[in-house]
């Protein structure tokens, strides 16, 4: 039998951002297919499980469903959607947050003075966002509506611990701007948006800021909490002029304004724009297909 509420996927959900999108969205009645690979602590150097996320999702007022996933493997994820189509008949929003942080990503020195692996980001993060994109399409184009959402930072445009990281960003970024062109080819409202996160409350970061402060004050007073994203989330898949975003990089905290969407103490946080004057690439409409 088919759930009523909004379905969505949110990708590496076990902890940080992905897992306050996906309580954010239970927050709004959504049933959220919640995906990771840590099933138990332990599992990651950071605390997090599918099981708990999942859990808080339901306190929230939504429905979890947590379901264990690996994104590198094709298998796995051709399992994951096919659950949600033989459970749920449907496909509201996909989150595309899944990525393989390495632990010596923020470490100093060169790219090539640090591991090899830390080019997986790109891997689990960009190549799994086009994957899990190319099997939501289809279920969303046959609804004729649909959201898929890609979280990103202002890395895209700027240094930002190395090239690794730098590629995933603005990869997403592209991957949103011309999956916009598809979808709008295809004449449905499906619409494609890249986000730009800021600086996010948790564990991984605090833990940072706490074993150098001197090195991350200037991120005093600037933190989002990691529900801020899906919230404002919510309110892109609400807006009947959503399909005039489809394609954008946008900066998460000037949609809250647009949208009224607060944060940690009622605030707004500060966009990127502003402090550091850093804005999203500009698509151009040259097209070849």
């Amino acid at each position: 039998m088919t759930d009523l509420r909004p379905v969505a996927i949110v990708t590496g959900a076990s902890r940080g951002a992905g897992r306050g999108i996906a309580v954010a969205l239970g927050s709004h009645g959504c049933t959220v297919y919640v995906t990771g690979r840590s099933q138990k602590e332990g599992d990651a150097s950071v605390s997090g499980t599918i099981y708990a996320t999942a859990e808080e999702v339901t306190k929230a007022g939504g429905k979890g469903v947590p379901v264990r996933v690996d994104h590198s493997d094709d298998g796995q994820v051709a399992a994951l959607f096919e659950q949600v189509a033989r459970e749920q008949g449907r496909l509201d929003i996909l989150v595309n947050n899944a990525c393989a942080i390495h632990d010596m990503l923020p470490a100093p020195g060169a790219f090539w003075e640090k591991p090899r692996e830390i080019g997986e980001m790109i891997n689990v993060g960009v190549k799994s966002g086009f994957d899990a994109s190319w099997r939501a399409a289809p279920m969303m184009v046959r609804q004729g509506k649909g959201l898929i959402v890609f979280t990103s930072a202002p890395g895209a445009v700027h240094y930002c611990f190395g090239p690794a990281y730098g590629a995933h960003k603005a990869g997403v970024d592209k991957m949103a701007a011309d999956m916009a062109v598809d979808f709008k080819d295809a004449g449905v409202d499906v619409a494609a948006v890249s986000i730009w996160m800021g600086s996010l409350a948790t564990e991984r970061l605090l833990n940072l800021m706490a074993s150098a402060p001197e090195h991350f004050e200037h991120l005093a007073g600037t933190l989002e909490s990691p529900e801020f994203t899906g919230h404002v989330i919510w309110a892109l898949y609400k807006d009947p002029a959503l399909m005039a975003l489809s394609g954008q990089t946008v900066i998460g905290a000037e949609m809250g304004v647009k949208y009224g969407v607060t944060d940690i103490g009622g605030k707004y946080p500060p966009s990127v724009r502003e402090l550091h004057h850093c804005a999203p690439r500009e698509q151009y409409p040259y097209k070849v297909k």
